[in-house]
């Protein structure tokens, strides 16, 4: 199920006219597809207090409730990270990436920035730090799923609104999966929230999980579907994913 990338950049102007590329992409192709693959996809949650499970044992955090959840659609090998910090900005952000990075995450569920606007923190800083962190698991392999957050208004109208935005705007513009409110169903709703109303109970975070994971089965999904893709620009970039359970490791690409 883990996809199992394998990156390649050649500068084409190194290599003198007419080089027989297409045996190359043919070699290196061999090659990818006798490379071992992971026997297990890994999920990072990079998160706050909300991901953490503040207020909750951390078996009860969402997280930890998705794994029986996601084995129960056909998933068995998928290994959860919690990476969450209560208390944490969008500021954290990539250093925290930098370190988890050696987990070898497949898939990174970016859950932040409640913190900096309950705080009123500066909207064009939040969208940069998202932003870089987004850009670098990209540049990592790893797909990406962002979770969007909704604030009150008690710094205007227009702070609670450019806030939401930011959220939608990453998502359309490095093309990944949205999930527009990581507290739908649950924000707001007294039964579902510790006293302070802000962080879940228990019953709150199996809301949570429940309406995370279409958004992880979908890109589950994808990571089951080979693929492969072959980029000249001003180099050559040649970039092949394929699936440990695909039923066939066919491989197709583009120049």
């Amino acid at each position: 199920m883990s996809s199992n990338p394998f990156s390649i950049k050649i500068n084409r102007h190194n290599f003198p006219h007419g080089f027989p590329w297409t045996m190359v992409i043919i070699f290196l192709i061999i090659t990818a597809m006798t490379s071992p693959l992971n026997a297990e996809t890994r999920i990072l949650f990079l998160g706050d207090s909300l991901t953490a499970g503040y207020g909750v044992e951390q078996e009860q955090a969402f997280p930890s409730l998705l794994g029986p959840l996601i084995t129960a659609e056909g998933y068995p090998d998928v290994k959860l990270i919690n990476a969450g910090i209560s208390g944490s900005t969008t500021a954290s952000a990539l250093s925290r990436l930098k370190w988890y990075k050696r987990t070898r995450p497949d898939i990174l569920f970016l859950a932040l920035g409640a913190n900096d606007g309950l705080r009123g923190l500066s909207l064009s800083a939040m969208e940069k730090h998202l932003d870089d962190t987004i850009r670098m698991a990209l540049d990592q392999g790893m797909t990406v799923i962002l979770a969007g957050m909704e604030i009150p208004p008690n710094y205007g109208p227009a702070y609670t609104r450019q806030f939401k935005q930011v959220f939608f705007s990453l998502a359309e513009k490095h093309s990944i999966v949205l999930m527009p409110f990581l507290l739908k169903d649950v924000a707001g709703m007294s039964q579902y929230n510790q006293a302070d109303g802000i962080h879940p109970t228990a019953a709150g975070h199996r809301i949570i999980a429940a309406n995370v994971l279409p958004y992880l089965v979908k890109v589950l999904k994808g990571l089951d579907t080979p693929s492969a893709s072959v980029n000249i620009r001003s180099g050559l970039h040649i970039r092949l994913f394929w699936s440990a359970h695909a039923p066939n490791r066919r491989i197709w690409g583009t120049v």
